[in-house]
């Protein structure tokens, strides 16, 4: 499996839900994970996963990058990644290399290594998974006809899964792919963790024990790289909200900058009725064990927010990339989350929909059942079919 991890966790977060429902189908797989997440160390991780760390790079904008680690250059960093992916494919020879939504990998990373098995190890099986929004059907089209991508994806894949719905996103229309492409793809429904536990306190997380009886708000940025603007915004919000009548959790997340987590927690020093958690790999617990989850529009945290049932507040990044925006506008329109566009008056937004939310406002929630949230149980059958697993387990039972 490859993850690139150039910005925020959810490369990360989604790749390690599918490695760990593989590793525990009744034909359990073997799975290495490439990853280039500076925090991978601190994570944890699925029993039998094998991980390969890549040296971290930053994402600095569209499609520009630099080395986490300011001692060496990009070009170093970009080279010994390269090195990195080619080795692990030829040592590890996988049945099948699942790459994670980058075709080409980060700045063509992946492009060596994927000629390399299409040359010297064509039994292995190249599959992309691609999150079902990437950017606009317009940046889409113009950077994969200018980066090759629609060539790649016709001679260096065989199969191609999309972590979403058809009729929710409907991705070969939006992105202008082929006949020929479009036979190797299928929709799966979006990846969420399905071995969360459920929690009835928030008692075991530092410094969240909760005041009983009063609502619970979680305020979270994920990886928080770019989430400061919504966590301060929320915090102002709150001085138009009276006192004790919630409590918030706010999770900044370990990417965001040192001095904008201290501005934080000094803003919400002045409220007894907030917590600082400045990080948390679960997550999916808090989401669940709330009763309004406030929110940027990442895949992964509205998959979780989706799994349990909670009234959401979205508020999407509004660059370098349109996919939070159609994101939260998509479940916005379903009528299963609120969203606050970038345009708007964002302290004002926020504090007359939690004000509502407190009230017993929610979200219309008129078709739940239109996300399918069974991608990881389809990305297993899937990769059963591809290599023939229940027709080899057939056989050997008759043996």
């Amino acid at each position: 499996m490859y993850s690139h991890d150039t910005f925020g966790l959810g490369h990360l977060r989604r790749n390690l839900a599918i490695a760990t429902h593989l590793l525990r189908r009744s034909q359990p797989f073997s799975a290495l994970l490439l990853t280039g997440s500076p925090v991978v160390e601190s994570w944890p991780m699925p029993a039998g996963l094998q991980v390969q760390a890549m040296p971290p790079v930053v994402k600095t904008g569209a499609e520009e990058y630099a080395s986490r680690d300011s001692s060496f250059s990009f070009a170093t960093v970009k080279e010994r990644r390269e090195a990195v992916i080619l080795e692990s494919v030829i040592r590890y020879r996988p049945d099948v290399f699942l790459i994670d939504h980058a075709p080409a990998g980060m700045k063509g990373e992946l492009l060596e290594a994927l000629t390399f098995i299409r040359e010297e190890m064509p039994a292995t099986r190249t599959v992309l998974g691609l999150r079902d929004i990437i950017d606009s059907a317009e940046t889409v089209r113009s950077q994969w006809r200018e980066q090759n991508i629609y060539q790649l994806l016709e001679t260096a894949y065989d199969h191609i899964l999309v972590y979403g719905s058809r009729h929710l996103f409907d991705l070969v229309r939006e992105y202008d792919i082929p006949g020929s492409i479009a036979a190797k793809i299928r929709y799966c429904g979006y990846i969420a963790r399905n071995d969360s536990k459920v929690i009835s306190t928030l008692g075991s997380f530092q410094g969240a024990t909760p005041v009983p009886g009063l609502p619970v708000v979680l305020v979270t940025a994920g990886g928080g790289g770019d989430g400061y603007p919504l966590l301060s915004a929320y915090l102002r919000a709150l001085d138009r909200i009276p006192h004790n009548v919630a409590q918030s959790i706010v999770v900044p997340g370990p990417l965001m900058a040192a001095e904008e987590q201290r501005a934080l927690e000094l803003a919400a020093a002045q409220r007894p009725d907030v917590r600082i958690i400045l990080f948390t790999t679960e997550l999916a617990e808090l989401i669940r064990s709330s009763d309004l989850v406030v929110s940027m529009a990442g895949y992964n945290t509205t998959a979780e927010i989706l799994v349990a049932k909670k009234p959401a507040i979205l508020v999407p990044r509004g660059a370098p990339r349109m996919e939070q925006c159609l994101r939260a506008t998509l479940l916005s329109n379903l009528g299963l989350a609120w969203a606050i566009q970038p345009e708007e008056d964002l302290v004002t937004r926020l504090a007359d929909l939690v004000l509502g939310a407190l009230a017993g406002a929610k979200p219309p929630r008129n078709d739940w059942n239109a996300v399918d949230l069974g991608g990881v149980h389809r990305v297993g059958s899937t990769l059963d079919d591809l290599l023939g697993i229940n027709r080899m387990s057939a056989i050997g039972a008759t043996l």
